[in-house]
């Protein structure tokens, strides 16, 4: 039988380098934007233009246009080829009024602007920031949920505490890893969090625990069977019990992700590649953070002893 847990010191110190590396990207964000991660008008309220123009433009066109109506820092990106003449728009908020002021604008000094195939989205302010604060709740009270639920559910083996601890932990990483993957899309392809990205870094948080209850209930049924044994055996055994199945289900989601990634649209691709990282994350720190940190908790706190033996 492979000695999986044996290797825990290479994989705490791949799990530091994953959190150095994603706490650089989320710096470099917060240094270049002054934010963490780029955040859409989701978060921090706006106006989201899409707008079909009838003949060709150009970019400067375009922004000059915003600029002449007091939107000097507005973000512009093209959408789709060319030919297809779409630009989308950030901009601070708008009312009605000064929706109606920019496209007339547009139609004179740019543009014709197609209006049956264009659209405006706008958030007000305080419904951003209600947003933020509900999504920094939501992730709280998740990681609350979880403590509790599986500190219940391992009741009847050895200090129950730790194996919530550990879940925690290995979602903390899948955490950070995904905000650190997302800042260095927002640095380099211009990805912006919005409520698409809400949804699934929650996601994300549903796998991590999901994978690892699976190898800690396998451990609490091997713990009264393998009595006397050493606990970082009965750890090793029930993860390679369960290995299999885990790898399974994961790369199965994977395959899928990656086709979509490589043939979906342009606007879903943020989405899935979060969870792709976000799933390749838990799956390594299921086995490989959560696991061994369990077995270097309870070895250091019964100084060598098997929980297995402390049952009897």
């Amino acid at each position: 039988m492979i000695n999986f847990v044996q290797n825990r010191r290479l994989f705490f110190t791949i799990a530091a380098v994953l959190i150095l590396l994603s706490v650089a990207a989320l710096i470099t964000s917060a240094v270049m934007y002054g934010e963490l991660l780029r955040v859409s008008i989701d978060f921090k309220g706006g106006s989201l233009f899409v707008l079909k123009f009838e003949e060709s433009v150009s970019e400067a066109d375009i922004r000059e246009a915003f600029a002449e109506q007091g939107y000097t820092g507005a973000i512009i990106q093209r959408l789709g080829a060319a030919s297809e003449n779409t630009w989308q728009v950030r901009a601070s908020f708008a009312t009605a009024d000064d929706v109606q002021a920019v496209l007339d604008a547009l139609d004179t000094n740019v543009g014709k602007v197609d209006r049956a195939r264009s659209n405006v989205d706008t958030v007000e302010p305080t419904v951003g920031a209600e947003v933020a604060r509900n999504a920094a709740i939501a992730v709280l009270i998740a990681s609350l949920v979880v403590l509790a639920f599986i500190s219940f559910s391992f009741r009847h083996v050895p200090n129950p505490f730790r194996y919530g601890v550990a879940s925690i932990v290995a979602m903390s990483v899948n955490v950070v890893v995904t905000l650190g993957f997302y800042a260095l899309m927002g640095i380099l392809q211009g990805w912006e969090a919005d409520a698409l990205f809400l949804t699934a870094l929650l996601t994300v948080i549903g796998f991590s625990v999901q994978d690892v209850i699976v190898v800690f209930d396998r451990i609490r049924e091997n713990i009264p069977r393998h009595k006397g044994e050493p606990f970082e055996l009965i750890v090793n055994r029930s993860v390679m019990e369960t290995v299999h199945r885990s790898l399974a289900t994961q790369l199965n989601a994977m395959f899928v992700m990656i086709a979509i990634l490589l043939f979906g649209g342009a606007t879903i691709k943020p989405f899935i590649a979060v969870m792709l990282v976000g799933m390749i994350s838990e799956t390594f720190t299921s086995l490989c953070v959560a696991v061994p940190l369990l077995v270097v908790w309870e070895e250091r706190s019964s100084g060598g002893m098997s929980t297995a033996q402390a049952a009897v």
